[in-house]
């Protein structure tokens, strides 16, 4: 039988997660009181079945399944704790409204490297999804008459109004639990059906964030390291949301923080806390803004000013004024390809003589994940991704970011004059590696799966 991509929430209602453990069975279909469960192919349920009826008034008949598809099921659907392996199990519908589950499940969180947990309501189910490697996977489904209770947790926690559920809120709880310390940035929006919340985990190890550990090629990393250490100019780091633009820039400023130096940030919001630089959180409501932030900056006498993103015609102009008056100015900018920082620097009216007298190297990056070692398996020239209980079923484990490093030297400076846009010969000539290029590396290496890179490269 076909296992179907998703049970309904009113389904796996009818077990609680130490039911279905215990008894080894997934339900998939209710009719009335009888109830259609997926079981082991190689488990004899007859025992099982008879005390089921007897005791829950339930009857129930099995679909076999292989063992490893039932237990794929279970552990999507249902919680699977030490209380429950005890056999006293509480489910998630009964702890759902607790502080102790949210606590549980940021540590959750934080122990799987999710960077967001998304608690959703819709008009039949609730449920909660951690973002892992980029996608957003379903990790438990929440009753609905538990879920306003847990939303009012979290919104306590975070120091929100409770009583406020027409508009959108932001909030942040700080984590210090088990020697694990770190921000918790809270968002809640209102959907028709109820608010939905996003917890954004900002828990990246500083201890981890080394430029040699990112993804660079031998050749990119020589490149990159000589271009940051110049005295002034502008380096752009490009790319689409979520391709680990951030963590770079971070990398990089952890490299360069030296006690001799003043290194001033402008970020939205502060990911990382690095000591020994000045980070300044954005505040738009107030008027602290990108430009704004930078005009003071320049009457504090920095070395390296680092601006989370070039968002408007006002930031771009000051970030190129502060590189030409002697400063070391990094910044992001969403474009696909690393060339495509000049074409979107003119397009907010900054003059292409200015951009190629300015511009020390641009950047692009994606961050590609990678097939889970456990159970990635070979067909035909490639790898494909499987799934197992250590990958979330997923088939892939970890990220790693793939560059584009481009530095700027003459010739390359009277094409960004001019605003050629077909510069793969002068990239050919001086052996700069595409990221199509570096995506494909990846791929001969087995390290991830033709889809990821297909998939990859429209961005």
């Amino acid at each position: 039988m076909t296992v179907p991509e998703h049970i309904q929430t009113e389904v796996v209602q009818r077990f609680t997660s130490g039911q279905a453990w215990e008894y080894m069975l997934m339900p998939f279909e209710v009719h009335g009181n009888s109830l259609k469960c997926f079981g082991d192919e190689k488990h004899d349920y007859a025992d099982s079945l008879m005390e089921i009826e007897v005791v829950y008034g339930i009857k129930v008949t099995v679909e076999k399944v292989s063992a490893s598809e039932l237990q794929k099921l279970l552990h999507r659907y249902y919680r699977l704790d030490s209380d429950t392996r005890s056999g006293q199990a509480r489910s998630i519908t009964e702890i759902a409204g607790g502080r102790g589950f949210l606590m549980g499940l940021i540590e959750e969180a934080f122990d799987t490297y999710s960077s967001d947990i998304h608690v959703e309501t819709y008009e039949e189910r609730c449920r909660v999804r951690f973002r892992i490697d980029g996608k957003l996977i379903e990790r438990y489904v929440i009753e609905k008459g538990n879920y306003a209770s847990l939303v009012n947790q979290i919104k306590i926690i975070a120091g929100l109004d409770i009583s406020e559920k027409r508009l959108p809120q932001d909030g942040r709880i700080l984590y210090d639990s088990n020697g694990k310390k770190f921000d918790v940035r809270v968002s809640c929006l209102p959907t028709i059906y109820g608010e939905k919340i996003v917890m954004r985990l900002l828990t990246r190890h500083i201890e981890l964030l080394d430029l040699a550990n990112l993804g660079f090629t031998e050749r990119q990393l020589s490149d990159y390291c000589r271009a940051i250490e110049r005295p002034h100019g502008m380096i752009l780091i490009c790319g689409p949301t979520g391709s680990g633009k951030s963590t770079t820039l971070y990398a990089t400023l952890r490299r360069l923080n030296r006690e001799t130096g003043n290194i001033l940030t402008i970020e939205d919001p502060v990911e990382y806390t690095l000591e020994g630089v000045n980070q300044v959180q954005l505040k738009e409501e107030i008027g602290l803004t990108f430009t704004s932030a930078l005009r003071t900056f320049l009457r504090q006498d920095p070395d390296i000013i680092m601006l989370g993103e070039i968002r408007d015609a006002d930031t771009a102009q000051m970030a190129i004024r502060s590189s030409l008056t002697g400063h070391l100015i990094f910044s992001t900018l969403h474009t696909n390809t690393a060339w495509g920082s000049i074409a979107r620097l003119s397009d907010m009216g900054i003059h292409p003589y200015l951009v190629a007298n300015t511009l020390v190297m641009c950047v692009a990056q994606r961050l590609v994940r990678l097939l889970c070692p456990h159970c990635k398996s070979k067909q035909g020239e490639h790898y494909v991704a499987v799934g197992c209980d250590k990958c979330y079923y997923t088939g892939y484990s970890g990220r790693r970011a793939i560059y584009e490093v481009i530095p700027m030297d003459d010739e390359l400076a009277v094409a960004a004059r001019h605003e050629e846009s077909d510069i793969e010969p002068f990239l050919h000539e001086r052996g700069i590696i595409s990221l199509r290029e570096a995506g494909t590396e990846l791929l001969t290496r087995g390290d991830t799966s033709l889809e990821e890179i297909v998939q990859l490269l429209k961005n």
